[in-house]
């Protein structure tokens, strides 16, 4: 039984913090992937099997030699998109609307990207 006089209030941790424990409880490992700078740019260098960007993505982009990736994210207000090897791909899966209040999957398998929200 909860103790309504000790709950803990959604208000005390950001999105992304929340969202990579319920991640985490549910059994998978994952692995914080930091911006390569201020704007929301990331890079992904290795292979990995579940990578959280620590922060709202606005470009991605999967280096020459990763050839399976899956990173959760939230976009961006300014996203533009992921990037294989520096070069843009068109994305397979559901669209991603520019709000970080959103949360996806972007999987990285045969030099294509697909994207999965996550929630309703």
């Amino acid at each position: 039984m909860i103790n309504t006089d000790r709950i803990v209030p959604v208000m005390a941790t950001d999105l992304l913090t929340l969202t990579s424990r319920i991640v985490a409880l549910s059994g998978t490992t994952i692995t914080s992937l930091t911006a390569s700078d201020a704007n929301g740019t990331f890079e992904v260098s290795a292979a990995a099997t579940a990578l959280f960007a620590s922060e709202p993505v606005t470009t991605l982009d999967f280096a020459s030699g990763v050839t399976a990736a899956t990173v959760y994210f939230a976009p961006s207000y300014d996203y533009t998109g992921f990037t294989v090897a520096g070069t843009a791909v068109e994305t397979t899966g559901d669209a991603v609307e520019a709000d970080p209040g959103n949360f996806y999957t972007a999987t990285l398998a045969d030099g294509g990207v697909t994207i999965a929200k996550i929630g309703l």
